[in-house]
């Protein structure tokens, strides 16, 4: 299975929404594709929905990092919402949640990036 990639700007949130496997295949065509959506649009904040995520590996975890820092750099913040139990213990296995927030869903996650969604 491959990744599929949905990529919307609400005001200044990009929020990412990925289903199937986020792999070392896949990495690479979402880390390019955040890159170019945060250079074209006008975005503060990223959300990243995970609920359709079934399998990451490593090389997942990475472009997270990878685009958590970018953000960072701009003033803004990541927040990750609606991951499967799979997912979740590999976050925090590798201590993502120790800088990157988890709401239960997108919504809350834009509520608390002040986004009405």
């Amino acid at each position: 299975m491959s990744l599929a990639i949905e990529l919307d700007v609400k005001k200044s949130v990009l929020c990412i929404r990925l289903s199937g496997e986020l792999d070392h295949h896949a990495a690479e065509e979402l880390r390019e594709k955040v890159t170019e959506t945060l250079a074209a649009k006008q975005v503060q904040h990223i959300v990243l929905n995970l609920e359709k995520l079934s399998f990451m590996d490593s090389s997942g975890l990475g472009v997270i990092l990878g685009r958590y820092k970018q953000i960072k750099a701009m003033g803004g913040e990541m927040v990750v919402c609606a991951i499967s139990p799979a997912v979740k213990r590999l976050f925090d296995m590798s201590g993502l949640f120790k800088i990157i927030r988890l709401e239960d869903n997108e919504d809350r996650a834009l509520e608390k990036l002040g986004v009405a969604s």
